[in-house]
Parts: structure tokens; sequence; C-alpha cells
């Protein structure tokens, strides 16, 4: 069985739970003995600093996607000219751009993608078909996500390999649409999802939420939860002498910073807890500088900057770092997440998470018993929660022994790869 997994790279310019996701699970699949490939597109995959993808080009390079949906007479340029742009030099340059991780103003572009070999990439689907065939022929195509799902058609029809597509927070990319596009984009990818095998959904709460919005038969869709190495990770001694809040994600406000840097300075105005410190890792992208600038603005206004840290690097070696020093870790995304990379990354490591009743933050909470969950989601019971737990050691000990047991016998890399390949198993039958 060859399998090939199509994988959207960031450029390595923010923590991106996906990346992540899709690269531990490579590397083990890979372990087991499988033939499994990485095709990245618009940007080169990595994460820890480095790739898995070999010799393996990048398709859709960003640049050229963006030229073919603006320029006409762009979709009908000379492969070396395609291939230019495709550079990993260039394609870096372009991670770094602020619009390369949101979708304001590219709403056409990502309607075109979805519309597949009728899209105005058509000719870059032509050359992602034409090197899958000569160069791989898989049995097993895996999309990342279902802002891919314009691709599964021709996969189908040309290659006849099945097809598997994740589906994980979607939303994020088309949220910040107006409503107008927000029910096109759901829409078309409605309408494209029947092209797919199988759909591998990152919680229960996303699943049933993805079968409601893009129309998808119940039987298609299978929870898998995210998993983790554990004897990467070192278990923190949630020292609270000072106490320290960590938030690990993209630096943005769309991920809740501006909930967490309020609730810390709510925080830091009760005298038991004058001593506290944030902790801030994720990285992020052009769009997010002015107001990661504007927090700290407000840091320093209510002189509490001196206790704030900002890791610029986010590799393994540093996140280990960066997690063993926390004492709590709290990502307080405002609508939620699917799933959530860095409450596995925190519980492997024993530090407990404080989180929003939201998305698939209660349902995970639940099943690991490693945190706790507050409401309404604002900065003043975000506060509260961490007070209530930064007052009782030993409840905050436990949360953390719990979670780490319970993702060392559950929430494995090794569990989420056999699930996954009884799914590719299953579905060829």
């Amino acid at each position: 069985m060859k399998i090939v997994h199509i994988i959207p790279g960031s450029g390595g310019t923010f923590y991106c739970q996906n990346c992540l996701r899709d690269n531990e699970l490579i590397k083990i699949l890979r372990k087991t003995g499988n033939d499994v490939i990485m095709v990245p597109i618009y940007l080169p995959h990595n994460i820890d600093g480095k790739g898995i993808m070999g010799d393996t080009p990048v398709f859709y390079g960003a640049i050229n996607v963006f030229l073919k949906e603006k320029l006409p007479f762009y979709r009908h340029a000379p492969l070396w000219l395609e291939r230019l742009f495709d550079s990993e030099s260039l394609l870096q340059m372009a991670a770094k751009k602020a619009g390369s991780t949101r979708a304001n103003g590219l709403e056409e572009m990502t309607l075109s993608m979805l519309e597949g070999e009728n899209g105005r990439q058509a000719t870059e689907l032509d050359h992602l078909i034409s090197y899958l065939n000569k160069e791989i022929k898989p049995d097993i195509v895996h999309l990342s996500n279902a802002l891919l799902i314009g691709l599964a058609r021709r996969i189908k029809e040309d290659l006849g390999a099945v097809v598997v597509c994740s589906l994980q927070d979607e939303n994020e990319w088309i949220d910040p649409m107006s409503p107008e596009y927000q029910k096109l984009t759901w829409d078309k990818m409605a309408e494209r999802a029947i092209d797919v095998d199988a759909f591998i959904a990152a919680s229960r709460y996303y699943a049933n939420r993805s079968i409601e919005q893009l129309k998808i038969p119940a039987e298609k869709v299978h929870v898998v939860y995210g998993g983790i190495e554990l004897d990467r990770y070192e278990p923190a001694s949630l020292d609270l002498n000072p106490p320290v809040i960590g938030y690990l994600c993209r630096m943005s406000e769309y991920f809740g910073l501006g909930i967490i840097a309020d609730a810390f300075i709510n925080l830091k105005q009760k005298y038991e807890f004058k001593d506290a410190k944030l902790h801030l890792m994720g990285g992020y992208t052009g769009d997010d500088k002015a107001f990661i600038k504007k927090m700290m603005h407000k840091f320093k206004k209510n002189n509490v900057l001196e206790d704030v840290t900002l890791f610029e690097k986010f590799d393994f070696e540093e996140r280990i770092k960066f997690l063993k020093s926390l004492s709590v870790l709290s990502v307080p995304v405002p609508g939620g997440e699917a799933f959530g990379a860095y409450m596995i990354e925190s519980l492997a490591s024993g530090v407990p998470i404080v989180q929003p009743n939201a998305g698939g933050y209660p349902e995970f909470v639940a099943n690991t018993g490693g945190g706790v969950i507050y409401e309404p989601n604002d900065p003043e019971h975000l506060a509260k929660a961490l007070a209530d737990l930064f007052s009782d050691k030993d409840k905050l000990q436990t949360l953390g022994r719990n979670g780490r047991n319970k993702v060392n016998s559950q929430y494995t890399m090794t569990a989420m790869a056999a699930k996954v390949l009884d799914i590719y198993k299953n579905i060829q039958l």
C-alpha cells in the first residue's frame, strides 16, 4: 500500500498544529514499515527547523497560485518560470508576508482552489497529477484538510486512488470572510465532499459539526484524536514559586492572545499573585505584529512587562524548555478549536490546561482529567480559574499527573497511526 500525504506548509513561521500532527504521523507510519510520501503544497513543509519531505517538490506554490488567480495571462506561463517561483528561497520569503495565512482578499482564490479542475489553478493540478502518476502511483492519497478537497475528484478519476481527508479547524481560514463568502465556501466544500472516501475528524465535537456543515454521511466520518510520543517530553516541576502561565500557539488576536494578556494583568493585581509570570511562544505572521506590539504596550502600561517572556523560537528543543518552565497552560481561543496539539504537548509535560468551554476543549479535558474548563471566555473568568488553581497546589499536581498518564496510555502517536491505518485498510476493501 503506497500512501501519499498532501500537506500545506506553513514555512515554519508559526506553531502550526496541522503541521505538527502530519509530520509526526508520517514519521511513525514510516517507522512501522509503511510506504508513505509527503507532498507539500503552497509553502515548504518544515517543523522543528527541518522537514521530512526529501526530494519531493512543492506543488501549488503560493506565488504561482496567487499569480494565476490575479493575472489571467499567467495561467499559461512556461513551466520554467513556474519552477522559478517555486524555489524554496522565494517561497520562504512568501511565508513571511502578511497575507500568507489569512483569507482576507483571498476569498475568490479559496473558491477557485475548491473548484479543482475547473478553477483558475487547474494547471497546478495537472502538474500534481502528472507527478503522482509518473513518480508514485499511490493507492491512498490523504489530504491534510478539507480546504484541499478540490483535488479529490481528479485524484480518484486519473489515479484510481482512494482519497482520505482530515478535518480540523477549516473554520479558522473561513471565519474572517464576509458572511456571503463563508456560505459560498462551505457550500462548495459540501459539494466536493462527495469525492472523498473517508474523513478523519480531530474530535467528536468537530466530527458532528462537519457532518452537519458539509452534509457528510456519518458513516464516512471517523474520529481519531491526535497523538504524541511521550518519551520525548520531560515532566515539569509545577513549581508555584512563582506561578508561571504559558501560551503556546500562533500569537494573534484570533487565538486569544488578548484574553490571556488581560487575564494576566487582572491576576497580577491580586497581592498573592503579584509574582506571577507569563510565557508566550508560537511565532507569528506579518499580520500579527501590530497586535503583538499593542499587547506589549499594554503590559508596559500596567507595569507587568518585566514579568512577560516572549520565546522567539518554537522548535522542539525550545518547546521542551518552555513547557518545563510552566505551572499551567492556557490558549483561550474565543470560538474554541477542534482539538489543540498544544494541549497534548502540555499534558505530556505534566502541565495542566485551563481552557474555555468552547469547541473540542471540554471533550479533551473530560477524556484526560488534565485540566479545568471555565466560562464565559473572558479575562475575568480566566483569571479566576487560574487563581483558583494556583491556590490549590494538590489539585494542580493531580491534574498534571492525571493528564500525563492519560496521554501516555491513550494519546500516543503509535495509537493514532494504528487507527489511521485501519481506516486506510477498511476503505480499500
